[in-house]
């Protein structure tokens, strides 16, 4: 069976895990210091913190920004429950927008139709490696008309003085557009390194910090270390200093840590990321698309524009099937798994999950998230995919198609 998305486990990020464990050193420590240092030089925005997920970094900053009951947060309907759950988790409402037509990143017209007084946040989600508009979105946030409906309720909101973009960057650590890689396209960026990500830490995650003047963005950084390990303003290691030991708590914090072990695997990561991780990935895209595009029921995934400088990261490999059903298009997908290749789907939208369901929202809605989503199977993309396998893929995706369209 071909899998959908293994991590890249090698003789390189074994013996890093080892050394670190030979250490003594396991928790948050110099490596996750390290690592924090290496993201923030990578990606080019002003300061990183290191977490134990994406999800945690996503709501220590609405937490950060004073989100919370009576507020609005704008995101995609097309996306993960992570990027919506967050935000219930502080009492504040998800409002969900529907994505543009032809691609499935949310759509700027529509964020600027949602906008109310109640709006304290936008957070568009990079799908599949490929970074948002953001330069409309930083143009719609600073424009005076939207500024002057936004009502600041916490002392971070009245010294940005207008709704804060935060980005879902789960899925576009390397990703760039117009020479900035993602991480300093905005506001504040949030990736994610599970397991299933390009670059993973096991579980992990990191909060890109890129806020404007006046804001000390290390200064937040040391905020968020704080808020990110039960309030207390020493870590273990500023504790093992000598006479060191005696802390405070300042605030009811979180846990929330990444430890040197996680960190231990992102350094390897990081230092092949461009030359070789990237590189592969790429080449998985490029034999899809040189192989696909021949078949005209296939709607191929845009990694590259370069009318604006934008590349993906080829995080995801999402192939849409012209003129298909949903119950076609799991059809097609049983046929495939069959032949012991694994594909998926990305993403169920949130307004058809019982959850979001139970609390109003409707699919119907969100017509383009919808669409998107009923003739969408991801193909697989990993390292060490093999030629072979890709040519296996190919063959099983190709002639399942073949059957369920000619039935």
């Amino acid at each position: 069976m071909i899998p959908f998305s293994p991590p890249r486990i090698d003789q390189k990020i074994i013996d890093a895990v080892t050394e670190t464990l030979l250490s003594g050193w396991i928790t948050t420590g110099p490596k996750t210091k390290l690592f924090e240092k290496e993201l923030t030089r990578y990606c080019g925005n002003k300061s990183t913190i290191c977490l134990n997920s994406a999800t945690a970094g996503l709501e220590i900053m609405l937490r950060w920004f004073g989100v919370g009951e009576g507020d609005e947060v704008i995101l995609p309907a097309y996306t993960y429950s992570a990027t919506a759950n967050v935000v219930m988790h502080t009492g504040a409402r998800p409002v969900f927008v529907d994505t543009n037509e032809n691609n499935f990143l949310i759509s700027v017209a529509a964020i600027e139709k949602a906008i109310t007084t109640k709006t304290k946040v936008i957070m568009p989600v990079d799908f599949a490696g490929m970074p948002c508009d953001f330069d409309a979105i930083n143009a719609l946030v600073n424009r005076a008309d939207v500024k002057t409906k936004f009502a600041p309720n916490s002392d971070a909101q009245k010294t940005l003085g207008r709704i804060l973009v935060l980005a879902d960057a789960a899925h576009s650590v390397g990703a760039v557009s117009k020479g900035k890689k993602s991480g300093s396209l905005t506001d504040v960026s949030v990736f994610s390194f599970h397991a299933v990500k390009n670059l993973t830490t096991a579980e992990g995650g990191a909060v890109a910090l890129n806020l404007p003047a006046p804001f000390d963005n290390e200064a937040i950084y040391q905020q968020l270390c704080i808020s990110s390990l039960h309030g207390q303003n020493k870590d273990a290691l500023a504790k093992m200093q000598k006479g060191n030991w005696k802390y405070d708590i300042i605030e009811a914090g979180y846990k929330c840590n990444m430890t040197d072990m996680c960190a231990a695997i992102g350094l390897v990561e990081i230092a092949r990321y461009d030359s070789d991780t990237l590189v592969k990935r790429k080449h998985i895209v490029d034999v899809y698309n040189q192989k696909l595009k021949n078949y005209s029921w296939a709607n191929l995934p845009v990694h590259q524009v370069q009318s604006e400088q934008t590349e993906s990261c080829y995080h995801l490999y999402p192939l849409r099937i012209n003129g298909i059903t949903e119950i076609q298009r799991d059809a097609i997908m049983q046929l495939i798994f069959d032949q012991d290749v694994s594909v998926n789907v990305h993403f169920i939208p949130l307004p058809m999950l019982s959850f979001y369901k139970n609390q109003g929202y409707n699919i119907s809605n969100y017509p383009n998230a919808y669409a998107h989503f009923a003739n969408e199977i991801t193909l697989p993309v990993f390292y060490n995919l093999t030629d072979e396998q890709l040519n296996q893929v190919l063959t099983a995706v190709i002639s399942a198609v073949e059957k369920v369209i000619k039935a």
